[in-house]
């Protein structure tokens, strides 16, 4: 069972600030979490194999085959700016030196 005093201590610890009213309110919460928990631990799980995930699924990837691709042209066809055969996009990194030993200086 989870104490007043207890949630208080998490609060402080979690740097947050509740309310009297709040902090009986999570108390109370908590306490009834655990009673789940302690309900779901009366289950018998003897023969119950344990799952990786909740659903299972087969490989649900297609096969990989080989299809002709677009052409270059059709790809660039909807580009705002292209030069040559490729997508030309504004500059968003500026250039910095770096030494040696990869750090910017």
């Amino acid at each position: 069972m989870v104490t007043l005093k207890e949630v208080e201590h998490i609060a402080e610890l979690a740097r947050l600030k509740f309310s009297n009213e709040e902090l009986e309110s999570f108390t109370h919460q908590l306490n009834q979490i655990l009673a789940y928990v302690e309900k779901l631990n009366e289950l018998d799980t003897e023969n119950v194999e344990p799952l990786s995930h909740p659903i299972e699924g087969n490989n649900i990837f297609r096969e990989d085959k080989l299809k002709p691709s677009i052409s270059r042209e059709e790809a660039l066809k909807n580009a705002p700016d292209s030069e040559n055969e490729f997508f030309k996009v504004p500059k968003v990194i500026e250039s910095t030196s770096v030494s040696s030993k990869g750090f910017h200086s």
